[in-house]
């Protein structure tokens, strides 16, 4: 059923990818029910273990499930997104996933933008100007970091240590809009149109930023978008925050050189090639301490639970629910990594990949477990697939709704359908509903100028694609 006030753009998440298509396979049973009818679960399309290397490439349980809710899949209408029932499955009562009752969580309408200042966004868009200011931007950043007490980002102040990395929020006591801001990946076009959007609101100046993550990667202007978040940071601690993204928990480095466990890694690339420059070297270092303090998880006092990815699976629950120990490392990487199918009901957790897929009724069994261990959840925000209309809310997730929101002006390399220039998409909070998606109705010869269209069946590496895309945009 469609979620009340879902647009139909908002709904075209039908067809399944390719991820999706692989889960055909026999229902299992749900561990533990083997003498009682269980509800299907379906096999995780990257379930078999991998004889690669232990690089994860962003297309095997990293970025297979992007073309399940636009460019690689069919355009059925959301309508048709009810999972079909398992060939050969008997016709016997299934067992659904457990659920407390909770408020109907309402999905306002979207919010088209279309009267923003593009040219001055289109000026804010200038990699030498901010790289002039790389030198004191790094040295104030690192200070911030070094204070004691930490830097004092937003919601710092509700972790039960300093180690908390799923925070708690009890209260939101600033009355500021908060907005989310989803994968940039090296988009700096669409972080300037997000923060002259987020600017724009009369009478609102003091506004609050949750950034979901990985901010870098896929080519564009991963160094520049980095030093963007710092200024943002430098700004204003205590009214930006940062959650940690799968590319940005990835980012390393082992004491001679930048590494990187997904693919694509270019930043890292970009950085080695650069070691001898001192300030961008220090800029990486930097970004990695700052990810490696980010929050994975925020529980908003609504039951809005905001991550990157996705929950601690179903696997997890049970010493979850013994301990209570959010920061246990398996729930952080699910909080980062985990996946969204668009329609099954329940995803067999993959550990042999950090990529694990759920379904709907895996969320509703999680926000069970959190409510029985006093955070309630309700509903979701996320970033992490790259889905085509740049936003999704699946109506297969009725009950617990997810707003999936990615800030991309562009297409990817590795997005093979769609169009060049796409709509960026932020969301701002709004109490015991989805989050409002605004959609950045950036002019496509802007984001042309910014990112050339490459000519057919022409590549580039990792490495060129960023430095590439940097010497386009150059004034």
């Amino acid at each position: 059923m469609r979620p009340p006030g879902t647009t139909r753009d908002g709904e075209r998440t039908g067809a399944e990818g390719p991820a999706a298509q692989e889960g055909h396979e026999p229902a299992a049973k749900e561990e533990g029910a083997r003498d009682a009818p269980a509800a299907a679960v379906e096999p995780d399309a990257s379930a078999a273990p991998s004889n690669g290397p232990a690089t994860l490439p962003d297309g095997a349980g990293e970025e297979g499930v992007e073309s399940a809710t636009g460019s690689g899949g069919s355009p059925h209408p959301a309508e048709e997104c009810a999972e079909p029932p398992v060939e050969g499955e008997r016709a016997e009562p299934q067992v659904p996933a457990p659920q407390v009752p909770a408020p109907q969580v309402r999905t306002p309408p979207n919010m088209d933008v279309t009267d923003l200042d593009w040219q001055a966004i289109r000026r804010a868009v200038d990699p030498p100007a901010i790289r002039s200011r790389m030198k004191s931007v790094v040295e104030r950043m690192e200070a911030l970091l070094d204070q004691a007490g930490g830097p004092g980002l937003m919601f710092d102040a509700f972790r039960e240590s300093a180690d908390d990395r799923a925070i708690l929020v009890p209260t939101l006591r600033n009355e500021a809009p908060l907005w989310f801001v989803g994968d940039l990946h090296g988009d700096l076009l669409a972080l300037e149109a997000a923060l002259a959007q987020v600017k724009s609101i009369p009478d609102e100046p003091s506004q609050r930023i949750v950034l979901l993550g990985d901010l870098f990667d896929d080519g564009g202007f991963g160094l520049e978008v980095v030093l963007r978040l710092f200024e943002l940071i430098l700004e204003a601690p205590a009214r930006v925050v940062v959650i940690c993204g799968n590319h940005d928990e990835a980012l390393g480095f082992d004491g001679r050189s930048f590494t990187s466990v997904v693919d694509p890694s270019d930043f890292a690339d970009f950085l080695n090639t650069n070691a001898a420059h001192e300030w961008i070297e220090r800029t990486g270092k930097l970004a990695i301490r700052l990810f490696a303090q980010a929050p994975r998880a925020l529980f908003l006092p609504d039951g809005l639970l905001v991550a990157h990815g996705g929950f601690p699976l179903e696997d997890l629950h049970a010493e979850l629910t013994e301990t209570g120990n959010w920061n246990d490392p398996a729930c952080l990487q699910d909080f980062v990594w985990a996946r969204a199918h668009p329609t099954t009901r329940r995803k067999m957790p993959n550990r042999f990949t950090k990529g694990s897929q759920f379904g709907h009724q895996d969320f509703a069994a999680f926000c069970n477990v959190a409510s029985s261990l006093g955070r309630p959840v309700t509903h979701m925000v996320r970033g992490h697939d790259h889905v085509e209309d740049r936003y999704a809310v699946y109506p297969a997730y009725d009950h617990h709704p997810i707003l999936t929101t990615v800030a991309l002006s562009r297409r990817l390399e590795r997005e093979l359908f769609g169009p060049h220039a796409r709509v960026p998409t932020i969301a701002r909070y709004v109490e015991g509903s989805l989050p409002q998606v605004h959609r950045l109705h950036i002019p496509a010869e802007i984001v042309e100028e910014v990112y050339p269209k490459r000519p057919e069946g022409e590549g580039l590496d990792s490495g060129a694609q960023e430095s590439g895309a940097r010497e386009s945009t150059r004034p």
